[in-house]
């Protein structure tokens, strides 16, 4: 059975351009990467959880910020490596200026016996959809669409 994870795409109106927010894997492999690098906030959990409250409980975990508010679903879409992410929407304007992130620790340096803590998420933005498509972990940019596609005027 696959690994599964959830998250949100959180995006805001800026004037009339639409901004998403990205996060950025923290830790020693991902410090020097930037495009395709970058992710929608998100988790694995259990089949005993419910996605929404998964990627509710995940965006916390990696930003500080709790979602309170309503959420669409974006569908499901399987990453390169076969994990099933499943993506919601909402719209919120957070101050990313203090993003706090759950830790994670390893081996630091490789075969060196010392462990080192770091953190999930190093850092966040918003992005216009143009931009987020360079950044983003190209798996998850089909997430990008369906959210372009659910806000078009239809």
């Amino acid at each position: 059975m696959p690994k599964r994870s959830a998250g949100i795409l959180l995006y805001k109106y800026d004037g009339e351009a639409l901004r998403v927010l990205l996060v950025h894997p923290g830790g020693p492999f991902w410090s020097n990467r930037d495009a395709g690098a970058w992710s929608i906030p998100k988790g694995e959990y259990d089949s005993d959880e419910e996605p929404e409250a998964a990627a509710r409980r995940e965006f916390l975990e990696e930003t500080g910020v709790a979602m309170n508010g309503t959420l669409v679903n974006l569908g499901e879409l399987r990453q390169k490596g076969g994990k099933l992410v499943t993506a919601f929407a909402g719209e919120s304007d957070v101050d990313i200026t203090d993003i706090r992130s759950n830790m994670f620790e390893m081996e630091w340096p490789p075969h060196s016996g010392q462990t080192q803590a770091f953190p999930e998420v190093d850092r966040a933005g918003w992005f216009s959809l143009p931009e987020a498509r360079e950044k983003i972990n190209a798996s998850q940019r089909a997430f990008l669409d369906r959210l372009e596609a659910s806000l078009s005027p239809k």
